[in-house]
């Protein structure tokens, strides 16, 4: 058991897919932490929000797109323990939605194809999570 108590971090993703079934990676800009690695976007739960209304926020702020939550599918999630917390990480999938994405918050962002998303390197809780976008695409 451990000692010291974590903290449970709650963090929504989103595997965002176009048209030609490839999924939008971003990159973690310097400054942050695990700068430099890929991830899918998303962000922090903020207190009185559901997974879902954070990444409709989220995914305005940081890409400029637009989608409903109705468009906004569970797929599975990720739970890693890191040194100083734990992350529970719901993973949706989205296929709908307005706009074109950017990176908002100066991020690189890259449509990938599943076959390739090991090609990118991710935080560990998000490893995990692409052999079953792998299958479903």
């Amino acid at each position: 058991m451990n000692e010291t108590p974590r903290k449970l971090l709650l963090v929504a993703a989103c595997a965002l897919v176009d048209t030609d079934g490839r999924v939008l990676l971003a990159q973690r800009p310097e400054g942050k932490t695990l700068a430099g690695l890929w991830e899918f976007p998303g962000g922090k739960v903020e207190p009185g929000e559901t997974p879902e209304e954070t990444l409709v926020r989220e995914l305005e702020e940081e890409l400029g797109i637009v989608t409903k939550i109705p468009c906004l599918a569970p797929l599975t999630f990720a739970s890693h323990t890191y040194e100083t917390f734990h992350l529970l990480m719901p993973l949706y999938i989205c296929r709908r939605y307005e706009g074109i994405p950017v990176g908002r918050e100066g991020q690189a962002i890259k449509w990938v194809r599943p076959n390739a998303l090991r090609d990118y390197p991710m935080p560990p809780a998000d490893e995990p999570l692409i052999p079953i976008l792998q299958d479903l695409l």
